[in-house]
């Protein structure tokens, strides 16, 4: 239903206004999180080029900083499924070989959270949607921006074991 709402949105209003509101939602459903404490599922992705480097994302809410590619996940989704319309719907990339790297049991607003990871390589260049992503850029693995949403570090870590040991 969330995606319907965020499909219609984008055909509806002008971008502007649809980055405001996705501020303004992305603060009440912080706060709502808080309160009813109602477990959440989500997915991160980290996608990386050719050359190895890792796609950071900036978002038009939420923290200035950089993060993956990610989203909610709906009840009854395929995880893998909700990957591949996230990077779709972000950064207008189909993905089809997706690498599954575990799930994460942590904290997302005071609410318990389960977060799919996933990793992919992809030949494309990303097309943010200038609503709800304003930037999508590839980093060299080891030279990430010091502004990073706090859980890129975790996932991360994740992939290079992942990569140590394939």
């Amino acid at each position: 239903m969330l995606h319907l709402i965020e499909k219609t949105a984008k055909a509806v209003l002008p971008a502007s206004l649809h980055r405001r509101l996705l501020q303004v939602a992305h603060r009440v459903r912080h706060r709502w999180r808080k309160w009813r404490k109602s477990p959440i599922s989500g997915i991160s992705v980290i996608l990386t080029n050719e050359a190895g480097e890792v796609m950071l994302l900036k978002h038009s809410y939420g923290p200035k900083a950089w993060g993956l590619p990610g989203g909610g996940k709906s009840a009854g989704e395929d995880p893998q499924d909700c990957a591949r319309r996230e990077l779709y719907e972000e950064i207008g990339l189909k993905v089809d070989a997706l690498q599954p790297l575990g799930v994460l049991e942590e904290t997302l607003s005071g609410s318990p959270h389960r977060s799919h990871l996933f990793t992919a390589v992809v030949t494309d260049k990303p097309k943010p949607d200038g609503r709800e992503i304003l930037e999508a850029r590839f980093f060299a693995a080891d030279a990430l921006p010091e502004l990073l949403i706090r859980n890129v570090p975790k996932r991360m870590a994740i992939w290079q074991a992942y990569k140590s040991d394939n």
